[in-house]
């Protein structure tokens, strides 16, 4: 089975749809997203319209449960100020949407398990970093293939046990390549591949300052940080 692997769209409808293309191109056979949808982005209810209509399982990731919560404790003041205008923002139908999402999912694959996080198996909000990847995870989390997002940094490794990836985020990266990223797991095979997808960063910068963002936000999507 092939899973095209989304996380961290954080509403940037554009870089959503521009993967979607690609996906489409792919042609795999379901569409899985390791959450924090909102967030960051101007586009909120659309980005989870676009989401829905593709019939994508998706889990909340940290941004979700702030938006929920109104606790942003733990947010840095752009993540914070981006919270709390989505959280004005947010159509009646899109809360309900996230509020019945789930924290983690995961599903029987072939001869494997497949489960998907936004944090990792121990805490929903821990980053696992490339160089803190380790095969425990697989063990905690009790699959064979594990799925994460949160940190926005593309990664695959593949041990005797089993693979952890992370897609890297669609709608902010972090690795320094502005282009929207996303992963195809081949779950037969044991395989995952990062794709990168350009998108017009420059409208959705100009779309966060229209509506009142921090500025800041579109000035890192171009630099990719």
């Amino acid at each position: 089975m092939r899973i095209a692997v989304l996380s961290d769209v954080h509403a940037n409808l554009p870089a959503l749809r521009a993967v979607l293309r690609d996906v489409d191109a792919i042609g795999p056979d379901a569409i899985w997203c390791a959450g924090d949808l909102v967030g960051y982005n101007p586009w909120p209810n659309e980005t989870l319209e676009a989401l829905q209509a593709r019939r994508v399982r998706a889990i909340r990731g940290n941004h979700e449960r702030a938006v929920l919560s109104g606790d942003t404790a733990w947010f840095n003041e752009l993540a914070a100020a981006a919270v709390k205008w989505t959280r004005v923002h947010m159509s009646v139908s899109s809360v309900g949407y996230i509020k019945e999402l789930e924290d983690r999912t995961r599903g029987i694959m072939g001869d494997g398990t497949v489960a998907m996080y936004h944090g990792s198996p121990r805490n929903d909000d821990e980053y696992v970093l490339p160089w803190a990847a380790t095969p425990d995870l697989l063990a905690t989390a009790r699959a064979d293939i594990v799925i994460l997002g949160h940190t926005h940094l593309p990664m695959a490794f593949a041990w005797p046990s089993g693979m952890l990836v992370n897609p890297g985020s669609v709608g902010q990266p972090r690795d320094g390549d502005s282009r929207a990223a996303w992963g195809i797991l081949d779950t037969a095979r044991c395989t995952f591949e990062v794709r990168r997808v350009p998108y017009d960063v420059d409208a959705v910068a100009k779309e966060i300052r229209r509506v009142g963002l921090p500025t800041e936000l579109g000035d890192r999507l171009h630099a990719g940080v």
